[in-house]
């Protein structure tokens, strides 16, 4: 979806991203060395498609807002510094508006990719697209990584803005009855 939104974060962020996934994996059955180094490698690959989107400096700020959990100021403090006008986050309720700065919001991560999707769902199509062209062994279908957001992620709301495309002369390809017209 390059172009409709800059992804902002911080080495902070990343650290409890590497351990969250990490957590994740261990307890769909992966080994804990192995579920750290895929974690690890995902804020490596991160890193390296959006080389500029870690920031830094933000650390003087954290305090600031006064947070229901001290623990979030870091989120608050690295998106000021990085100018996003949005966190991303499923945690609202530790992040209230009226402790934001004006101007930053807390969109929780389906609504954000609601949001993206109904922005331009001919990008949102080749983009999963795209990601489903990667899987090769074992392949998945355009319709099976839906799936996986839906049941993972409850991704789901976010299903009907793509019809649009298929609505056009565009070749709907592997896209699921769901999303036909």
């Amino acid at each position: 979806m390059e172009g409709l939104y800059r992804p902002i974060w911080s080495q902070a962020v990343l650290d409890e991203l590497i351990e969250a996934e990490a957590e994740k994996r261990i307890k769909r059955g992966a080994e804990p060395d192995q579920a750290r180094v895929v974690a690890k490698r995902l804020a490596d690959q991160m890193n390296w498609a959006f080389d500029d989107s870690c920031v830094f400096g933000w650390e003087p700020l954290v305090g600031s807002y006064r947070l229901p959990d001290p623990d979030d100021e870091h989120l608050v403090a690295a998106a000021v510094v990085g100018g996003a006008q949005v966190i991303v986050s499923d945690n609202v309720k530790d992040l209230p508006t009226d402790k934001l700065p004006d101007g930053l919001d807390v969109v929780p991560a389906a609504q954000f990719a609601y949001d993206t999707v109904s922005v331009a769902p001919a990008l949102a199509l080749a983009a999963i697209q795209q990601i489903s062209a990667r899987y090769v062994d074992p392949p998945r279908t355009v319709d099976s990584l839906l799936t996986i957001l839906d049941a993972r992620y409850g991704m789901n709301a976010g299903l009907p803005a793509n019809t649009v495309v298929c609505g056009s002369s565009r070749d709907c390809g592997s896209v699921p009855d769901a999303l036909r017209p």
